[in-house]
């Protein structure tokens, strides 16, 4: 039985999440990649135990995380009912539902059947009787809002989920799910977008949203915002700038694709290199403080290999701030880059 550090609270910065009454650390854990059949558990074990003893107590979860799917949930099960059984109350603990689980026309999207079903296979998975957050992870075209909010609003008139969030959705499509929101009674808590200096969509002015960025609809309407996918799948790192290496996400065909690496994008990291050397930081550090820089966003959700590699990525949080003339140069090479891997799915429709 693992026995936390009785100082795990007081590691961390925490942030107000919007107009609810949530606080979240400023890094989240996100068990995206890492946590499927390919890592021995017991390395599974040692990342989320060290990152709750570093404060980190968020764990972002999704249905079909893994491979294969659901296999991150089973993990984070295995240690809810071992390691982390006392402390369960100290954890936020977030799933989502949208993409692909299981085959037939039920499987993925955003009907009320795949949705509460989805979510009952998770709390089955994860052995608990509630989540804290559930999401709609992605915006689906072909079903109705008013049925996938009213999915989140039962998932939590039931008690089985206690706030609602949504992913991936554009600044029009946002403003539109939280009208239907408010029209039902189910105040939206959160909003999960991807976000990078390499991914900038969520400042973009939406002319379907009255001009409004993503960014500016969810302040406007007190969504507390957790950013996803801020080393934009590892392109900010160095790990890439010699070449592509044999175990990286890019050789294992996973979703960074080969293409993203182009010359055009890889000058554009050596160039946020310089910058972060030039603070004393690595390039992740200035990657997750950039994204922090935005009093909007709530949290980073962040994945790792190691504990080491959480726990460098983690001193972003207590790094100095970016001054304007820094943000100005970032501003230079941060431009976006096409990597928006969930755009022609959820973000663009």
């Amino acid at each position: 039985m693992h026995l936390a550090d009785p100082e795990r609270h007081d590691r961390l910065p925490l942030r107000r999440a919007g107009r609810t009454g949530l606080d979240l650390p400023a890094v989240t854990l996100g068990l995206w990649q890492n946590f499927g059949d390919g890592t021995p558990f017991a390395d599974q074990r040692a990342l989320v135990l060290r990152a709750f003893d570093l404060g980190v107590v968020h764990l972002d979860l999704a249905n079909n995380y893994g491979p294969p799917p659901g296999a991150a949930e089973e993990s984070v099960g295995r240690l809810l009912a071992t390691d982390l059984a006392p402390y369960r109350d100290e954890l936020l603990l977030a799933t989502k539902a949208g993409y692909r689980q299981w085959p037939g026309p039920y499987g993925e999207f955003g009907s009320r059947k795949y949705l509460l079903a989805s979510l009952d296979q998770s709390l089955r998975r994860l052995g608990v009787d509630h989540v804290d957050v559930f999401y709609s992870h992605r915006f689906d075209p072909a079903t109705p809002l008013e049925e996938t909010i009213g999915a989140l609003k039962t998932a939590v008139d039931s008690g089985r989920a206690r706030y609602a969030g949504i992913s991936s959705y554009s600044a029009r499509r946002t403003r539109e799910a939280l009208a239907v929101a408010d029209g039902i009674g189910l105040p939206l808590a959160l909003h999960q977008p991807s976000y990078s200096m390499l991914n900038r969509w969520v400042e973009q002015p939406d002319d379907a949203a009255g001009g409004r960025s993503l960014l500016d609809v969810a302040g406007d309407a007190g969504l507390g915002v957790v950013a996803f996918s801020p080393l934009a799948q590892g392109m900010l790192t160095r790990k890439y700038l010699g070449g592509v290496p044999e175990d990286s996400r890019a050789a294992r065909g996973g979703p960074l694709r080969p293409e993203y690496l182009s010359d055009e994008n890889l000058a554009r990291v050596r160039a946020l290199a310089a910058v972060a050397d030039a603070r004393g930081q690595s390039l992740a550090q200035l990657a997750i403080a950039w994204v922090l820089r935005d009093p909007r966003v709530t949290s980073v959700a962040l994945g790792a290999r190691t504990p080491e590699q959480l726990e460098e990525n983690l001193a972003a949080v207590r790094g100095p701030a970016l001054t304007a003339e820094e943000v100005a140069e970032i501003d230079r090479h941060a431009v976006d880059a096409g990597i928006n891997l969930w755009g022609s799915r959820s973000s663009n429709l």
